[in-house]
């Protein structure tokens, strides 16, 4: 049973759509991350499920039990939420972090050293004493985090928590909070637009494009298998190929694109229209014609420099990049205008039905929600 439901809810402002959610559940124990574009819907979600937003329908269920509006107080105390910019009043940083206790009935020394106990947790005991409006960025939002973890909530809500942080600080900050999340087995919705984040820190990813749910699953299971173009595009899987099924074998499907074919692990029937979905790390580059499943071959037209990998472009009668280290480029001597061949396995190919229904964003010039 989920922890937390919402069936069939949505939100409109000044009569636009900006949710529609048919169902979305969140289960007991889990990290549920909820990853899209900027103007999703993601914050507005999120404020429904904290209950502080009524939608305008649907249902909102806690345990398998309809939450009634207004929320009931004591349901609203099991719950804690951390906002991107921290909200702090202007005590010390000690008692921010107690107060969450002492509202609910915590008091003196037991909800000080519940405090103490987490502020140490969270690696920022040192600035207890200090004015809650003296801190950093990152000290300001580990106090915000330490106040809604030592409540033990049972649903744990974050919303861009670490979006306005340095990197070297949101690395370091995205590992300590999975890692007390873990240990305290708090059931954990987690809002964001960065996917290093989500993938770090999801046991499950739902996509959000313009208020609609476009995707829910694994992460493994979203990253390598997108259900359409858009989440495809999102998550930046670089080669969104359109073809045709020509023959099946098995359990494979031929795939024609551009007078070119290859194999595909699908079920889907032969004459069917499709995108084939490639990520460029799984294709395999070679000049000796070194055996695969899927070879091909084509022309390097560009060599895109990314640190520690190189991105080749290449064309094959249509374009395809491929993924690689700086190795493999000096090993295999790479160069622009050069015949190369490619490998890949079709396991690796991902199709989807080229009927696009999916949008990551509104349309720019009514700002309302794709049909």
């Amino acid at each position: 049973m989920s922890l937390l439901r919402l069936e069939d809810v949505g939100v409109s402002v000044s009569g636009h759509p900006i949710l529609d959610l048919p169902a979305l559940g969140v289960e007991e124990g889990e990290i549920h991350v909820v990853l899209g574009p900027t103007g999703a819907g993601k914050s507005t979600l999120l404020r429904v499920m904290n209950l502080l937003q009524r939608p305008d329908r649907g249902a909102i269920f806690w345990r398998g039990e309809r939450i009634p509006w207004p929320a009931p107080l004591a349901l609203r105390r099991r719950m804690a939420m951390v906002f991107q910019s921290p909200l702090l009043f202007s005590g010390s940083v000690l008692d921010n972090v107690a107060y969450g206790l002492k509202i609910r009935g915590e008091r003196g020394a037991r909800a000080r050293a519940k405090a103490e106990a987490m502020l140490r947790r969270i690696h920022i005991d040192h600035a207890a004493r200090q004015r809650a409006s003296t801190l950093s960025g990152g000290e300001a939002q580990r106090a915000a985090i330490a106040r809604a973890m030592v409540l033990d909530p049972d649903l744990l809500l974050l919303d861009e928590p670490l979006s306005a942080l340095d990197e070297p600080i949101r690395e370091h900050l995205l590992e300590e909070l999975r890692q007390i999340v873990r240990e305290r087995r708090i059931t954990c919705v987690y809002v964001t637009h960065e996917q290093s984040e989500a993938f770090a820190l999801a046991d499950r990813i739902s996509i959000l494009g313009v208020g609609k749910l476009l995707q829910t699953g694994a992460p493994e299971e979203v990253f390598y298998r997108p259900s359409g173009r858009a989440v495809a595009e999102f998550l930046k899987t670089g080669n969104i190929l359109s073809g045709e099924i020509v023959a099946r074998d098995g359990n494979l499907a031929r795939v024609r694109i551009g007078g070119r074919t290859f194999w595909a692990s699908s079920d889907l029937p032969p004459a069917s229209r499709v995108l084939a979905c490639i990520r460029p790390e799984e294709i395999h580059l070679t000049r000796n014609g070194d055996a695969g499943a899927n070879r091909l071959d084509g022309t390097v037209t560009a060599l895109l420099n990314g640190g520690p990998t190189i991105k080749i472009e290449i064309d094959c009668g249509f374009p395809v990049s491929a993924l690689v280290t700086r190795r493999t480029v000096r090993e295999l001597d790479l160069r622009r205008g050069e015949r190369v061949g490619l490998a890949f396995e079709p396991v690796t190919v991902h199709l989807i039905p080229d009927e696009e229904t999916q949008s990551m964003a509104a349309d720019p010039s009514t700002g309302r929600l794709p049909p």
